[in-house]
Parts: structure tokens; sequence; C-alpha cells
């Protein structure tokens, strides 16, 4: 049986001008997990922050990262960071000299952009007083716009429109621009006032009985939007080019500074002195000879190596830290890894579960989805996910989980006859199956209930293969469990206790015994009584054994009377639990024989639908492929967690997180 994946501590002392480097390797490798010490948590925390004050290449890359989505570049992602090389000097010139022109472009958007608006908001106002029968003179009283109409001296007008800046409109109403209008909000017309005196602003006179807003006004801000809108495109078409002749450069960029930032974080919280750093972490034994080599190469030998066993490191000794888990495993395997990581990680050294739960939830799955046209649906959606022509994030890695549950659910349907829930479609295939042992029927394994005595038979023999997967189930769980404390050398768990040695013979013995009852007519004998009673006073006081065995004192901690209460509450655990784990894989055929029922009644809807029939067809049966199959892989994820799991995963170990570099 395959274990976890054997570790190494290592400890590298590497001198200052080469650990960037050897950072790089580290991270582009992928596979080493710094060591952690909780000691020193928050002599960490304040390196943390330290790092964080000093990392020039990460407000480097924040930046970069700002003017990508300003360009509206795709972002990078982290197979583009692993094949790129960290930054140096002529990254950080390029970057500069590239984030300068951006910047540049960034402000004369802003400056277009606003001055595009204020023009726009200056010739609505000014329109909304075009008809309005009212002097001229008076709209300065009735108007949230205050304008002014004169004459300059057109060599300063492009001086006083920088003067003004934000604060008013300057618009020229002829070709020679001495005559202009100027345009402000109410708060500002003083300060208008002010500058235009300065330029030496001659204001028009207006005839006192002259009504609306001059023409001359109006088409001079007309004109003057237009001319904004044209430099607001331009730059916008500036933005799109920079965008298409830089992504390149961009991306190459981002990559660079992503490892580099994520260096200098690293770097940052690393021991060290004037001349040396100090880095200790976890690496699979496999792997180790061979990065050791490198590294002694890449350095020019002008590193220090030292390789620890797991159990030479005194923090595991003494149980201040956990040896990482790393589990290997191929594709199919591989797939299920996420399933045991997300009810906890096994500890370091014990049996890899992997394997098991590949094949129970696929046998699972297959026994209550059971149609050959449905289960094809999952193999195809599995084999497009890993083709990557359906790209679901990050479900395209479970591409081998859908493939797999799709051939046990087709298996499961050729023997049931369920083709979409019709059972005409692989009737040949069942007759010539049958035949080869006897007499041709269909289906090979007939599942709906007709009220006959053979079918009602055989629904019951349905349940009762169900009942013995079970069985099956719970049993590698104790022995996985038995194994694992053996491992340990926790001798006294291993055969004690519910789910020791002492519990899984009594459930072995009372399967066997109701087995030996009901199909030989035995009745139960003293035998039967001694090894059951044995068994389960082992169960019972398997507290107290432990103690004994590994001299602890008191034996009895609580006194002979709690032992006894205690005693009583586990035997009452251990029967409770045992029948309840048994009789919760009856669901299991419960659900096989739901999943039959619907696809009948989807069959027999889809015919009463006359010329709705595909219709009807397809919409049930999708339904069924989505909806159920997800109800399905729940409660197949269930009996995983609370029937298998629980028997050996009693204490959780540490998953190996190596050191990688992402885009962040």
């Amino acid at each position: 049986m395959a274990r976890t994946t054997p570790m190494n501590l290592v400890e590298l002392m590497v001198m200052k001008n080469d650990i960037r480097q050897v950072l790089e390797f580290l991270g582009k490798k992928g596979n080493f997990q710094f060591q952690n010490h909780k000691s020193d948590s928050s002599k960490v925390s304040d390196a943390s922050r330290a790092g964080e004050a000093a990392n020039p290449e990460r407000d480097l890359f924040v930046k970069l990262q700002d003017a990508r989505a300003f360009l509206n570049i795709d972002d990078i992602d982290s197979a583009l960071v692993a094949k790129s090389r960290c930054s140096d000097e002529n990254a950080f010139s390029a970057a500069e000299k590239f984030l300068s022109a951006v910047e540049e472009l960034k402000k004369r958007q802003v400056i277009a952009a606003d001055e595009l608006k204020r023009v726009r908001e200056s010739k609505e106002e000014a329109e909304s007083f075009k008809n309005l029968k009212v002097p001229f003179s008076e709209l300065d009283h009735l108007s949230f716009l205050s304008l002014k109409i004169g004459k300059i001296d057109p060599a300063v007008f492009d001086e006083l429109s920088i003067s003004v800046g934000n604060r008013a409109i300057i618009v020229p109403l002829g070709d020679d621009k001495s005559k202009i209008m100027a345009a402000s909000s109410k708060k500002a017309r003083f300060s208008l006032d002010t500058e235009l005196k300065k330029f030496g602003f001659v204001p028009f006179e207006i005839p006192s009985d002259f009504q609306g807003v001059p023409d001359e006004v109006l088409q001079g801000l007309e004109t003057r939007l237009s001319e904004c809108q044209k430099s607001v495109d331009y730059i916008e078409e500036e933005r799109k080019n920079m965008a298409k002749a830089h992504e390149e450069l961009l991306r190459s960029l981002l990559a660079s500074f992503a490892i580099s930032s994520q260096i200098v974080d690293v770097q940052n919280n690393l021991e060290s002195t004037s001349l040396v750093y100090r880095i200790t972490g976890w690496i699979p034994s496999e792997n180790c000879h061979s990065m050791m080599k490198d590294m002694d190469e890449l350095t020019e030998g002008r590193i220090a190596i030292r390789v620890y066993n797991p159990f030479e490191v005194p923090s595991v000794i003494n149980g201040t830290e956990q040896v990482p888990v790393r589990l290997k495993h191929g594709k199919l395997v591989g797939a299920f890894e996420r399933m045991i990581f997300s009810y906890g990680s096994p500890v370091y050294g014990a049996i890899d579960p992997t394997p098991f739960v590949a094949l129970f939830f696929t046998l699972l799955f297959g026994i209550m989805f059971g149609d050959a046209g449905q289960g094809f649906i999952f193999l195809l959606m599995g084999i497009l996910m890993a083709l990557k022509v359906i790209k679901v994030g990050g479900w395209n890695k479970f591409a081998p989980i859908f493939m797999a549950i799709g051939c046990s659910s087709m298996i499961m349907g050729l023997l049931t006859g369920e083709f979409f829930g019709n059972e005409e479609v692989l009737a040949p295939v069942a007759r010539a199956v049958t035949g080869l042992f006897g007499e041709p029927h269909s289906p090979i394994l007939h599942l709906m209930p007709d009220g006959s005595a053979h079918s009602i038979k055989t629904m019951f023999m349905f349940f009762g293969v169900t009942v013995g997967v079970g069985f099956v189930i719970n049993s590698v769980g104790l022995v996985l469990n038995i194994i694992n404390n053996l491992i340990m050398h926790k001798v006294p768990k291993a055969l004690f206790g519910k789910n020791g040695l002492s519990g899984a013979v009594f459930f072995w013995y009372v399967v066997v015994m109701v087995i030996r009852i009901v199909a030989c007519g035995h009745s139960i004998d003293l035998a039967d009584g001694i090894i059951i009673g044995i068994t389960l006073f082992l169960t019972m006081f398997s507290e107290p054994i432990h103690r004994l065995l590994e001299h602890e004192k008191p034996v009895l901690e609580n006194g002979l009377f709690a032992a006894v209460i205690e005693a009583i509450v586990e035997l009452l655990e251990t029967l409770i639990s045992y029948l309840s784990n048994s009789i919760s894989f009856v669901r299991v055929g419960a659900f096989g024989l739901a999943h039959a029922v619907l696809g009948f009644i989807i069959l027999t809807l889809s015919e009463m639908a006359g010329p709705a029939y595909l219709g009807v067809m397809l919409v049930g049966n999708a339904i069924v492929v989505v909806l159920e199959g997800m109800i399905v892989a729940i409660q197949v994820i269930r009996l995983q967690y609370y029937e298998f799991f629980s028997k050996f995963f009693n204490e959780t170990g540490r998953e190996f997180k190596p050191f990688s570099f992402e885009n962040k």
C-alpha cells in the first residue's frame, strides 16, 4: 500500500550575492516548502512588515498592473510567470520609461476629459437660455453660468487659457482669437474677472434690449465642443495603439516583477547576517539529491547544504511541527486528492487513502447513477474538459473524475438496460450477454419493480449488494486505522477501541454470524457469545487498557464508577455507529432504484407528449444529469466522509504547499 511521499528537511547557507538566484531556482522548481516555526511567528510578522516597507519590485509591479488595466490588456497567468526571469537593471529602466509614457498619456486623457465635460456643461447651460426672452445683461443674475464676452490681444490667448486652468473655459469667437467668450461657474467668476484683467480683457457692450444668448457664443461653444471631442478621441486611439505596441513588453515586465517582488518578500523574512542567508525547508526525498546538485552548480559551490531525516528534526520529535504531506499519483487518482485535503491532510508516514477514495467514489456513483446514455454525457464532458475544449476554470483538473464516473455509470447502465431511461435500446446487448450463461433475457439486472415476486426479490438482492459494498468500505477504513496506528507506534490504539482491532473483529464477526444464521440456518452458540463478549470488553475499556500499557498512572483516571459509565457509553456508541454505518449504505440502493424510476417517468412523459417527444426527452435528461448528478455526488462524498474517513482520520497532518511563483 502506498504511503505519503518521504520528505527531508534541508538547511541552506547561501551567500548574499547568490540569494536571489537561489530563491528564483526554488520558486521555479515549485518543490520546496519553507519551514515554519510557531515560536517565531511574531518575528516573522515584524520581518514581513519591514519587507512590505522595502520592496521596490512590488511597487513597480503594482504600477505596471495599473498601467495594464488602463491599457485594457489581459492579465498574465502563473504559467507565464513560471517561464520568466527575475527582473534586472534593464527591466527597471524599461519599466520606468514605459510607466512614464503611460502616466503622461493618463494625464492628457484626464485633462481632455475634464475639458470636454466643462465645455459640454457650458453649452447645455447656454442653450437653455437661447430662446429665453430676458435681456442678456440679466442672465448673470438668473443662471448658474457666468458669461463674459470681449476682446484680448490674440498673442496672449494661449497664456490666458493656461492661466485660468480648470476654473473657466475660454472660447474664441473668431478666427484670429481676438474676440473671446469666458464661461465659468458662479463661484469662480471673481477669480475669472481677476485673470481677465491681468491679460487686458475688454468686455463688449451688449445692447440692453438684446434678449437670449448671442449666436456667436453658441457657435463658439459648439466649435469648442467638437474640438474637445476630437482631442478625447485622438487620445483614446493613442491609448489603443500604445496597448497594441507595448503589450508584449508589459506582460514580460509584469512576469519579471511578479517574480522579483515575491523573492524580495521571502528574502526579507529569512535569517541572515551581513554576508550569509539561512534557508530551511521541506523537500520530497526523491527530488532532494538532484535539486541540491543543481543549486551547488548554480552557485559554483558557494553554498552549504545539510539534509535531515524528518525524525532527526527536534521540532518534529517534540511535536511542535508536523512534516508536510505530499501525495503523488497519476492523473486519474490525483484528481481525487482535493477530496482528501478538503477533509484533512493525512498524517506524514500514514497510508495514502486517495486510491481507495477514487475506487469507492467511482463505484458508488455508478451504482446510484446507472444509465449508459447519461454516463456517456459525463464521459464526453470529461474528455472535452481534458482537451480544454470546455473551459470551466479550476474545474478542468477534475476531468478524469468526470471520465471515471461516466464509465461506471455506463457499465451500470448496461447491467440495468438503461439508455436515457429507455430499456429497449440495449436489449440486444443484454440478450447476447445473458445468452452465454443460459436463457437470453433483458435487461441483465431488472431494477424496475413490476409487482412480481421475482422483481421484489431482485430489488432486495440489490439492496443487499449495496450494504455489502458498505461493509467492504467500512472494513477498509478499519484496516487503514489499524495499520496507521501501528506505523505511528501507537499499538494500544491499533489494538483496542471502536476503530481498533477489537472493534473491527466484533464488526466482522457479527456480520459473518448474521450471514451464517440467515443463509445456513445456524443458531447462536456459546463460542459466538464468548468472542463477541471479549471483543466488546476490549472495546469498552480501551482507555484504561491504553493507560495500563503506556504505564500511565492512575489506570482508572476518574475512578471505577466513571470508568464503568464511560465503558457503557462506548458500548452504545460502538453498536449504534456500526449499525448506522452499515444501514447508511441502503441509500445507495435507494438512489439507484430512484434513478431507474425517474428515467422511466421521463420516458413515459416523452411518449405522452407526442410531437414534443424529443424536447421533453432532452429537457428531462438534462435535468437528471445536472440536478441528480449533483445530488448523487454529494451523497457519495457524504458516505466517504462519514463512513470511511471517520474510521482512520483521528488526526490530520499538514499539506505540502511548496513555494512557487504566482501572478501576485
